[in-house]
């Protein structure tokens, strides 16, 4: 499975533009771009949605990438990491 930033990183190739051409247009840093696309530095919620409509994607499919990636950091090493899952899964199908 490809990483937020990797799926990023094939976004932008497939519309053939350079790192700067993508930051510029996203008006970001080039080097904080790269630093996402190596998965060195997170966005916010709100520029995920920006890059989701920059690159014409839908906005539900790259933030659960990277709401999925968040929990991934989060969880990652916790011996009790399954069971905290299934308990918010519990907590949110009765919400």
């Amino acid at each position: 499975m490809k990483t937020f930033g990797e799926t990023l990183r094939q976004l932008r190739e497939s519309k053939g533009l350079l790192l700067r051409q993508a930051a510029a247009e996203l008006e970001i840093d080039t080097a904080l771009l790269s630093k996402i696309e190596r998965g060195d530095r997170n966005l916010k919620r709100e520029q995920v949605v920006q890059v989701a409509a920059f690159y014409g994607i839908p906005e539900n499919e790259l933030l659960i990438l990277w709401l999925s990636e968040k929990v991934d950091d989060l969880l990652t090493g916790e011996p009790l990491a399954l069971d905290a899952l299934n308990r918010s899964l519990k907590n949110f199908k009765t919400r």
